[in-house]
């Protein structure tokens, strides 16, 4: 491992507790709610969970999820190629397709991934309101693929109209335009992005691939809401998204990734409607979302084809005692997935379910919650998860929390059809199982310019399918074993200072060996600070050796650690104009996500923003 590395990640552990939080106020830090626990909870006092704010995103100057989901302590992303490259994220060790994404509560995972996973690739973050993370199985809230965690988008509504252009390295181009009304009684907006780069080469430069592989991007949405009456109102919202991108791939007759004009494209929407009535006592949610991708790639000629949709039909009641101190949720739903693979199979799964979940404040110390949900699937059996949690409020501004949950996994629709399989395929796939616990320890100063929380987690996972001797069968066992460890401080004169690091022990038990591409050592550092006019941020972050596999030889390998930083700042000209800048690896660092990959050099993009 790199010297520097280690003495990132040491300087990290030793200066920091963990914070649930990005958001602050000039005066002190606020206490956030999450709300992708079904009922709104304090993230304090919710072990695992996190929220980064709009503010934090246009801090950062991050334009997609990728550039600031790999400062959660606890998240691995990792992507193939820097612009449009396969990006997926691994919570807490579990593979990609264990952790469910979610967009205004629509499950967006693609049916037809071989895992069943996301692609954050092409998710820009400009009509995002905040992002909410929810570390460790969470299967009780949201059924399956919720094993690793939940990442949470929540769009925002648009009031008036608001522009921004931005240029810069790689012939870059970004624009978006976006226009609304808000009103107590109504809400209307809807907005568009794009973005057009010349990009850099997928396959890692400095091993003698010169060709740059381009990036399209474009994204459309709609979101309103209306109020029918004061016990009614409906809402929805509809997010469209196309990404164009050239890729690298292994010709012969060496077969290392090198070169080549390989391309994929991806288009997916998802959307949802829903009505709000209050009746007998309750808040009811009647609701029905749907997501839908379409993948395309051509390697050397050869074209594949993927097909997938989902609907999901959701009633759910919220209600309350505030004499009691008690706050509950529960409803039923119906989820159908269907998908067609490139290589001609095609099949549909689903699951009918019930959950309830609630959060009771048993004193003015202590705080209770728990869940437990039932799910049936049409073709895997049922399952039963449930997780509870407690947070006790110490003297002296500490908080101590824990939570223990389980999980499941039902086979995606490559493995339950064994898709390009060359053996016959086992008569029966069983649901992955996971189970995991954590415990917490918070602080909090008097004045609320400082907070901060260490976490200790396990997370086990039993059963999980792999796919060995040319088909899919039940045999792997993994443990994660982990630190997480945030803090957040307001420093005076307008800086804040954000700093967060991560210990993940990631081992495969049946063969004693660490899980590839979940580095042992994560950490990141982020200086702001707000002036009348003047605004930024700089981010120093750094990830240990990890394990990959040799493209060519298929053979386990090093993937090196590396440092990286980047500047974001924003002039405003007025409260209607603000100019933006941002440097990328302000080091010229040269550096691998994924072994062979290449990732940017020194990069710079100045842009402005309008907003009327």
């Amino acid at each position: 491992m790199k010297r520097s590395i280690l003495l990132s990640s040491a300087a990290l552990s030793v200066a920091v507790l963990s914070t649930p939080v990005w958001a602050q106020t000039n005066e002190q830090l606020e206490e956030v709610v999450v709300t992708a626990t079904r009922v709104e909870a304090i993230v304090a006092e919710t072990p695992g969970a996190r929220v980064i704010d709009e503010r934090a995103i246009q801090q950062r100057g991050a334009i997609f999820a990728a550039d600031i989901l790999a400062d959660v302590p606890g998240l691995s992303v990792t992507r193939t190629g820097a612009f449009g490259g396969l990006a997926q994220v691994r919570m807490r060790g579990a593979t990609p397709g264990k952790t469910l994404v979610l967009v205004d509560g629509v499950p967006v995972n693609d049916p037809t991934e071989p895992n069943g996973a996301f692609d954050f690739s092409g998710f820009e973050l400009g009509d995002i309101q905040r992002i909410e993370v929810l570390s460790g199985p969470q299967s009780s809230l949201w059924g399956s693929d919720a094993i690793g965690g939940v990442i949470a988008f929540t769009t925002r509504e648009i009031d008036g109209l608001r522009a921004e252009a931005e240029a810069g390295s790689y012939d870059t181009l970004r624009g978006r335009l976006s226009a609304g009304m808000t009103t107590e009684q109504y809400a209307f907006g809807a907005y568009v992005s794009r973005l057009d780069t010349d990009g850099i080469s997928a396959a890692d430069e400095a091993d003698g691939n010169p060709e740059d592989d381009g990036f399209e991007s474009t994204t459309i949405g709609v979101r309103g809401r209306y109020a029918l009456s004061p016990a009614a109102s409906v809402d929805g919202s509809v997010r469209w998204s196309r990404g164009d991108a050239e890729t690298d791939g292994f010709p012969a007759p060496s077969f290392d990734l090198a070169d080549t004009f390989d391309t994929q494209q991806s288009e997916q929407w998802s959307g949802f409607g829903r009505l709000r009535l209050n009746a007998l006592g309750l808040s009811h949610q009647f609701s029905i979302s749907g997501s839908d991708v379409d993948r395309t790639s051509d390697s050397g000629g050869f074209g594949s084809t993927f097909q997938g949709d989902r609907q999901l039909y959701r009633w759910q009641a919220d209600g309350a005692r505030s004499d009691l101190g008690l706050t509950y949720a529960f409803g039923a739903e119906r989820e159908e997935t269907s998908g067609e693979l490139s290589s001609g199979e095609a099949d549909d799964l689903a699951t009918t379910s019930v959950f309830v979940t609630g959060g009771w404040d048993a004193s003015e110390r202590l705080n209770l919650s728990g869940a437990l949900r039932y799910d049936d699937t049409d073709d895997f059996g049922s399952e039963t998860t449930g997780r509870v949690s407690a947070a006790y409020r110490l003297d002296g501004g500490f908080l101590v929390s824990g939570a223990y949950g389980t999980g499941f996994k039902a086979p995606s629709i490559s493995q339950a059809v064994c898709d390009f399989c060359f053996t016959p395929p086992v008569a029966q796939l069983n649901p992955e199982q996971a189970d995991g616990g954590e415990i917490a320890l918070g602080w909090a100063s008097a004045d609320g310019r400082l907070d901060g929380r260490a976490t200790l987690y396990r997370l086990n996972v039993e059963d999980q399918i792999s796919y060995v001797g040319g088909r899919y069968i039940n045999i792997a066992e993994t443990r994660t074993d982990g630190v997480e460890l945030e803090g957040r401080a307001l420093l005076g004169g307008g800086f804040d200072l954000t700093l967060a690091y991560a210990w993940t022990d990631a081992e495969d038990r049946t063969t004693g060996l660490r899980l590839q591409r979940v580095a042992e050592h994560a950490g990141s550092a982020t200086l702001g600070w707000t002036g009348l006019r003047l605004s930024g941020a700089l981010t120093v972050r750094a990830e240990g050796d990890q394990e990959d596999v040799d493209n060519a030889t298929f053979a386990r390998a090093t993937r090196d650690g590396f440092v990286v930083a980047n500047l974001n700042a924003a002039y405003a000209l007025s409260e209607q104009v603000t100019l933006t800048a941002r440097v990328e690896n302000l080091f010229d660092e040269h550096y691998q996500q994924v072994l062979d990959y290449g990732e940017p050099g020194l990069s710079g993009y100045v842009g402005i923003r309008l907003r009327y």
